[in-house]
């Protein structure tokens, strides 16, 4: 998250929220970290509870301030201009991007390890995320890796399915 964009979120929160203008704030730390309630209690002196009282409010004011800008399904007038970029851009049709990543699930129950590994050895759990050319994320999904597929391209063997993506992504 950027300076900018984090200082917007905590200045709106401290203004138009009551539950963060005089508290410290646990929540951020959760989410940046993704540690579960119990992993910043000696860090800011909060037990378990109140780390995930203050997280429900976090996200319940996030939800509050921003969920009618951000957090909706695209409207007519979000197409169009989605589709007229991509046919700018030079893809027609396109309104939006998929992107994957692997995280290592490091709680992966053992009777599900072999499932979760794709030939690494270590399980992970896909991160699939469709964003918009400026960055929009308008979809996102945690789940379990693609499954094992085989074809040939140009005389090449490929094992993994994938989804056709563009560069809009910046550096």
């Amino acid at each position: 998250m950027n300076k900018t964009l984090f200082l917007r979120i905590v200045h709106r929160l401290s203004q138009e929220v009551e539950y963060f203008q005089p508290r410290e704030d646990a929540a951020i730390r959760q989410l940046a970290y993704g540690g579960g309630a119990d992993t910043v209690d000696e860090y800011v002196r909060l037990g378990e509870t109140t780390a995930r009282i203050c997280l429900h409010h976090f996200t319940a004011g996030i939800i509050q301030l921003f969920g009618d800008e951000y957090l909706r399904r695209p409207t007519p007038e979000d197409l169009q201009r989605l589709l007229y970029i991509g046919e700018q851009l030079g893809f027609p049709g396109m309104v939006r991007s998929i992107d994957c990543m692997h995280w290592e699930w490091k709680n992966c129950p053992a009777s599900w390890k072999g499932m979760y590994s794709r030939g690494t050895g270590k399980p992970t759990i896909v991160l699939e995320a469709v964003a918009s050319y400026d960055l929009w994320i308008w979809h996102a999904f945690f789940g379990a890796p693609a499954p094992q597929v085989n074809f040939y391209v140009n005389g090449n063997p490929y094992h993994l399915a994938y989804y056709l993506t563009d560069g809009i992504y910046p550096n």
